[in-house]
């Protein structure tokens, strides 16, 4: 019962009363956000927060300003390291992955709550990453996707620090590289799988804008298909098997696909590329697709059904040709597992309390975001938006309208001391 003697005032009582509850996995997470609402530090943290919030834009802006194309996130690490060390947080440092992470010790090491939120973008380099201002409004690739996010973690870091709210279990706030394009998740699969294995009770990653609570992970399959053959003139060798052609045959099939509308499962072809001059018949043609599903039995369904027609297209082509040329290579470049925190697991019941403290409407949601790797783990995870209103996100129009923003910082602020409760 001592750990609790750092935790201020009236909120150290609370925490003592219910004690029994807390310790059975958040029983109480219903009530969570009430409760914590009852302690005048808190509520003092929260209006800090809320005041802060032109900072938390700054940080918003000096951030997308940095490049931070897929495999390359070293630069925005680099500086986001920075400012973890100018907040105090404790053993700052990047893994070997890419990741940057910084502590704040609880009185136990248990329970382990992890803030992250994506240092990626989907833009390559070279992309102009300057930032306007309309009035309320941000415009710049990547403003809300995902700088909010690394801009709200720093807020809740720097919040927790000035106001001196020490709370029972630790926390450890991460900004994470490969959530975007080919990432892969790599940056939180080297975190669970390596990094901090074994010793995260909890996950909430910051990624979106509005105050959506996502807890079904969208799942999806990418793969990068390789068509090869000899080429040759496309006069001379005229009658070869032909690459591109195999390719749209498997377009084409693709294109034609039926999936359940429920739940949503989708397909896309996304980029194609191949060929040496209008002249030749290619050596090489290659497509990327991506295929999504909530279900896992349905995207399992989908997955056989795509490899059957990439098949079935290398072999019509030589059938049409009266050959045996071509070969296929399907490179699985991405796996994100789908799954489910379910509506009634604490985390999810505590995300959903402190947002209705706090007066906002509740939305649970579906998507794919670095919270679906601790999912398919069974470790209790989650996704929450980071204030704000956004709009086209992956594009360089992108804008963030930061009109009552600082409600995604509260959220996440009273969340994250709800979560590093026992």
């Amino acid at each position: 019962m001592h750990r609790m003697s750092i935790v201020p005032g009236a909120l150290m009582v609370l925490l003592l009363v219910q004690w029994p509850a807390l310790v059975a996995g958040q029983t109480g997470a219903s009530a969570l956000g009430a409760r914590l609402l009852q302690d005048a530090s808190v509520r003092s943290a929260l209006e800090g927060i809320r005041a802060a919030e032109p900072k938390t834009l700054e940080d918003q802006i000096r951030l997308c300003e940095i490049e931070a194309p897929p495999f390359k996130e070293i630069r925005r690490g680099v500086v986001f390291a920075e400012m973890l060390r100018e907040i105090g947080l404790a053993n700052v440092r990047t893994d070997t992955e890419g990741n940057v992470l910084g502590e704040l010790a609880g009185a136990e090491p248990r329970p382990h709550l992890v803030l992250a939120a994506h240092l990626d973008t989907v833009f390559p380099e070279g992309t102009d990453v300057r930032v306007t201002r309309e009035g309320p409004v941000l415009r710049g690739p990547g403003i809300g996707d995902d700088c909010r996010g690394l801009a709200v973690v720093l807020a809740v870091a720097r919040t927790l620090v000035t106001s001196g709210i020490k709370t029972p279990g630790t926390i450890t706030f991460v900004g994470n590289v490969g959530e975007e394009g080919l990432g892969d998740l790599r940056g939180v699969k080297y975190l669970f799988n390596e990094g901090l294995k074994g010793r995260v009770d909890r996950f909430v990653s910051i990624d979106g804008t509005g105050l959506g609570i996502t807890h079904v992970a969208v799942g999806s399959l990418r793969y990068r298909v390789t068509f090869k053959g000899p080429g040759g003139h496309s006069f001379g060798a005229f009658g070869r098997s032909n690459p591109i052609h195999a390719l749209g045959r498997a377009v084409a099939a693709i294109s034609n696909f039926e999936v359940p509308r429920e739940p949503k499962t989708t397909f896309s072809v996304g980029r194609i590329g191949g060929g040496t001059s209008v002249n030749s018949i290619p050596f090489e043609a290659w497509m990327e697709v991506d295929m999504r599903s909530s279900d896992a039995a349905a995207l399992q369904s989908l997955d056989a059904k795509f490899n059957k027609a990439v098949d079935d297209a290398v072999r019509d082509e030589d059938a049409r040709w009266n050959q045996r040329m071509l070969t296929v290579d399907k490179a699985l470049v991405g796996n994100r597992p789908a799954g489910q925190t379910p509506a009634d697991a604490p985390i999810v019941r505590a995300a959903v309390a402190v947002t209705r403290a706090l007066g906002a409407t509740v939305t649970l949601d579906e998507g794919s975001t670095d919270a679906n790797y601790p999912m398919s783990l069974g470790i209790p995870a989650i996704t929450i938006d980071g204030g704000g209103r956004g709009r086209d996100a992956h594009a360089l129009t992108e804008t963030f309208d930061s009109t009552d923003a600082w409600r995604g910082a509260q959220r996440a602020l009273l969340l994250t001391i709800a979560l590093a409760q026992p």
